[in-house]
């Protein structure tokens, strides 16, 4: 019975919110609500909701502070520098101009907004791209590839719900995939490469004309506040990485000083704040859903109900490679499962079932992120962002997936490839 709940839950969840009958919010708790009504928990919900959301608190105040973090150093001009140095490296080279795309993308998507991602890559590029002719089908994959290589890291989205779901520090989740994500940072290098070398072969002799200026004000910086914040930044990596401190702790404090230091004026501090409350408020709410929706499900028993009845149902020559199975099928899932479904929904029940064949959940979850709604998120229907970057490019989604999707799923078999023999899926 409590199986069958189960996954009517998961099933019902799934189809409300792909079908945008409800917001993932509200799904996240009135689904399981319901059927633990019908499960006869009654007034019990109560305290598994509560216990559900204690689990997340941590992570939910930390991707707050992430969001805050990154939005101050963007607001300041901080990002504006480097930007400006890789438009003027890439000249009139194709290979450099794609090279440069990358570089550029990835170093943008540190603060893990894929919108704001294609809202400053799309347009510094785009010109460049126009004026010598390579297409634009080529800038949207190489900045698709750029942002959803970076979306693996533990402040990204995907990491955070993977953690969230799993009740797992977010260092611990993915720090032994870090070598991993290197290693397809440089493979999505490698491709930009390769696509700018088709392009340079294509055009072959091109001259840089008519390349219309960005008439977007750009804030300026100052050298030593530059230098400060690229430290303050390189600091806060380094303590995520290390695991010495908690995240939540490191992106506050880091928060405060950084909003100190580029704002000093109150009154000024509060208008930035503003500026990005909305998206960390909508980030921080999925998240805290989530946690009623985990805390409804591994209480009532309906989550360990499900396992057991997978568990079951998979051979046992299958079941000791859920985690490899789950890398393979986690970037074409970006184009079935939007991230909250399938973090708060099936991942739970994948990780759950890996360790009734005593495979590590954290190994199921390492391999989850490094495609679902990582490299897959820029070409998922599912995503509005996705949308944004055909928007920005003119490309038509069916060419730019067309274009994009074989790229970004080798680039997650190249991470998974690493991560099995680094030993990341075993641990």
């Amino acid at each position: 019975m409590l199986a069958i709940l189960g996954f009517l839950t998961v099933l019902v969840l799934l189809l409300v919110i792909m079908s945008k009958k409800m917001s993932p919010v509200t799904a996240l708790i009135i689904i399981p609500l319901i059927f633990g009504i019908i499960g006869g928990f009654g007034l019990e919900l109560s305290k598994f909701i509560l216990e559900g959301v204690k689990s997340i608190a941590a992570t939910g105040t930390m991707f707050i502070f992430a969001i805050l973090f990154f939005g101050i150093l963007t607001d300041a001009g901080t990002f504006q520098p480097v930007i400006d140095k890789i438009l003027e490296k890439v000249g009139k080279d194709p290979i450099k101009i794609a090279i440069g795309t990358a570089l550029l993308a990835m170093f943008v998507h540190l603060d893990g907004s894929g919108a704001v991602t294609f809202l400053i890559t799309v347009p510094a590029m785009l010109p460049l791209y126009d004026a010598l002719g390579m297409r634009r089908a080529t800038l949207a994959t190489i900045v698709a590839l750029g942002a959803g290589i970076m979306n693996v890291l533990p402040w990204g989205g995907p990491t955070l719900r993977a953690a969230t779901s799993l009740k797992v520090p977010v260092t611990e989740l993915f720090n032994p995939i870090l070598f991993p994500l290197i290693v397809g940072i440089l493979f999505v290098l490698v491709i930009a490469f390769y696509l700018g070398k088709q392009e340079k072969n294509r055009l072959g002799n091109i001259e840089l004309t008519n390349i219309q200026e960005n008439n977007k004000e750009k804030v300026k910086i100052s050298k030593n506040l530059f230098l400060i914040n690229m430290l303050t930044i390189f600091i806060t990596i380094a303590f995520l990485i290390s695991g010495k401190a908690s995240p939540t702790v490191i992106f506050m404090i880091m928060f405060s000083i950084s909003l100190i230091i580029n704002f000093p004026d109150v009154k000024k501090q509060k208008e930035v704040i503003d500026a990005h409350a909305k998206e960390a408020l909508m980030m921080a709410s999925i998240l805290f859903a989530a946690g009623a929706f985990i805390g409804i499900m591994q209480k009532s028993g309906m989550i360990t109900a499900m396992s057991d009845f997978l568990v079951a149902s998979i051979p046992i020559g299958l079941g000791k490679y859920i985690a490899i199975i789950t890398g393979v099928l986690s970037m074409p899932a970006s184009l079935l499962f939007d991230p909250d479904s399938f973090y708060f929904g099936i991942l739970p029940i994948l990780s759950d079932t890996a360790a009734q064949f005593n495979i590590s959940a954290l190994a199921v979850g390492r391999a989850a992120i490094l495609g679902q709604m990582t490299t897959g998120f820029p070409v998922s229907p599912l995503t509005g962002s996705t949308f944004l970057l055909i928007g920005l490019t003119g490309v038509e989604l069916g060419e730019h997936q067309k274009k994009t999707i074989p790229y970004a799923f080798l680039a997650t078999m190249v991470m998974l490839i690493v991560a099995i023999l680094t030993g990341a899926l075993y641990r």
